[in-house]
């Protein structure tokens, strides 16, 4: 099977999108709730900086849109082998998550070597 896109989400809902937060979202919510411990909390801080340095944020996303993103899986090793420790993180913290492959994502407003973005509504992409 060869899929197009790869996203890794929760079974809990953004309150801004009202679709499955995305790994960053529930890295980020496993700080904010005291539950990472400092340690991991740094490595994840080291992840987030650099995908921040290497990846351009989609300025849907600045702007607060309501937008999801998902990985390219072709050409994008080297970003993929940085998201696995955030990974195992969730796994440490036993957070539950789902990693979606696929070649449908709805329109895609954003795009370049490493990701793509794309408007929810209600909680579906659009």
């Amino acid at each position: 099977m060869n899929c197009k896109y790869m996203r890794i989400q929760g079974r809990e809902d953004s309150w801004v999108t009202k679709y499955p937060k995305g790994v960053f979202g529930m890295c980020w919510r496993l700080i904010m709730d005291g539950k990472m411990d400092e340690e991991d909390e740094k490595q994840f801080r080291d992840i987030d900086k650099w995908f921040r340095e290497n990846l351009p944020e989609p300025e849907a996303c600045k702007n607060g849109e309501k937008v999801i993103t998902f990985f390219k899986t072709a050409g994008t090793e080297e970003m993929q082998k940085m998201i696995t420790p955030a990974i195992k993180l969730l796994d440490k913290y036993n957070h539950p998550y789902d990693i979606v492959f696929t070649n449908f994502v709805g329109t895609i407003i954003y795009e370049d070597k490493w990701q793509v973005a794309v408007r929810v509504e209600d909680g579906h992409m659009i």
